[in-house]
């Protein structure tokens, strides 16, 4: 990637004059079966222009999973800068939520209420793959409804990969998506939000508002290229190892440390701890981030978060081996034993 970044050739991006931008946005738009593709700086950034470009009209209303990194992650965005209402619905265990919820919370009343305008769905959402069926059903619900459906696809390429659905055909039904280079790809920084022409020539003018349009930005482009062609076909492995993981942990059945096997899809783990025991996540996480024994099994820091008191997440990407993961094995072990004196 380095290397590719340093040999990039670029424009000015802001003219649409980058060879190296426009030579990313036009893969990433026939991977994803779209007309058009506009490279953003993050996926928060390509998520808020996808819900200004879609309610367009000042008190629309758009619908998400209780879940959703829109809701929970992006500072309320969508309310806070493109004036639009957020309605929540509670996620199920697979990440879909409840159509019939979805219908019963579409606006009839436009004088007294917000207007319905859009369905935000994620995917993979805390690592879990939304079924392709679901989708489709939904589909029929806001084509009933005349509703736009735009993707948060920040770990796409997990879900293509795990589920052996291409990428084109998971987002077939939505009307935008947005994809991460980062995270999993291993890309520095970056996003890219694809739709049909029109929609992109509007994203590009929103992306402008929200400083998000940037000169020689070929140097970062080059990476997503690389990210796209190199580092996809390697997401299997990071499934792989984020098993391998999950199984250590619930190999010592512990009464305080357990992961939902369920959710263990692609590359996350989610740790479920018990909290009568009176340990939390955060006391989890610091104790994997520090280094206090001599013992050669705590010789490696495992960098994971706090989610919440009952909830660690840990996450496997591209940078880390085999030889990492059984060291990471090793170090969950021995801290889950300290803490655990019932293991």
């Amino acid at each position: 990637m380095r290397k590719a970044m340093f040999e990039a050739e670029v424009g000015d991006d802001v003219f649409e004059e980058d060879p190296t931008v426009k030579e990313l946005e036009k893969k990433a738009a026939a991977l994803l079966g779209k007309e058009d593709a506009l490279f953003v700086s993050s996926g928060t950034m390509g998520n808020l222009i996808a819900v200004m470009n879609h309610c367009n009209i000042r008190g629309s209303e758009a619908y998400c999973g209780e879940e959703s990194h829109v809701f929970l992650h992006e500072q309320g965005g969508a309310a806070q800068v493109a004036g639009v209402t957020l309605c929540m619905l509670p996620n199920n265990e697979d990440g879909t939520f409840d159509l019939k919820k979805l219908e019963s919370a579409i606006r009839t009343d436009r004088i007294h209420e917000p207007i319905s305008k859009l369905v935000l769905v994620e995917n993979t959402i805390s690592g879990r793959i939304v079924p392709q069926s679901w989708i489709e059903e939904l589909t029929a619900v806001a084509k009933k409804h005349d509703l736009k459906m735009h993707l948060d696809g920040a770990r796409l390429w997990n879900a293509s990969v795990a589920s052996k659905i291409s990428a084109k055909d998971l987002v077939a039904s939505f009307d935008s998506v947005t994809f991460c280079l980062s995270k999993g790809l291993g890309a520095p920084v970056g996003s890219v939000l694809c739709g049909s022409k029109s929609f992109i020539a509007d994203a590009r003018r929103r992306r402008k508002v929200l400083g998000g349009a940037m000169r020689q930005v070929g140097v970062i482009a080059a990476a997503g290229l690389v990210a796209l062609e190199e580092t996809v076909p390697q997401l299997l492995e990071d499934h792989r190892r984020a098993l391998a993981i999950a199984r250590a942990i619930n190999q010592l059945n512990s009464k305080i440390f357990q992961v939902n096997m369920k959710t263990v899809q692609t590359n996350m783990i989610f740790v479920n701890l018990n909290t009568e025991s009176g340990i939390s996540a955060v006391t989890l996480m610091k104790r994997l981030h520090q280094v206090d024994d001599f013992d050669e099994n705590d010789r490696t820091i495992v960098r994971c978060i706090a989610l919440t008191e009952k909830l660690l997440r840990i996450v496997l990407h591209y940078d880390i081996d085999d030889s990492m993961v059984n060291a990471a094995i090793c170090k969950l072990k021995y801290v889950i034993k300290q803490l655990d004196p019932q293991v």
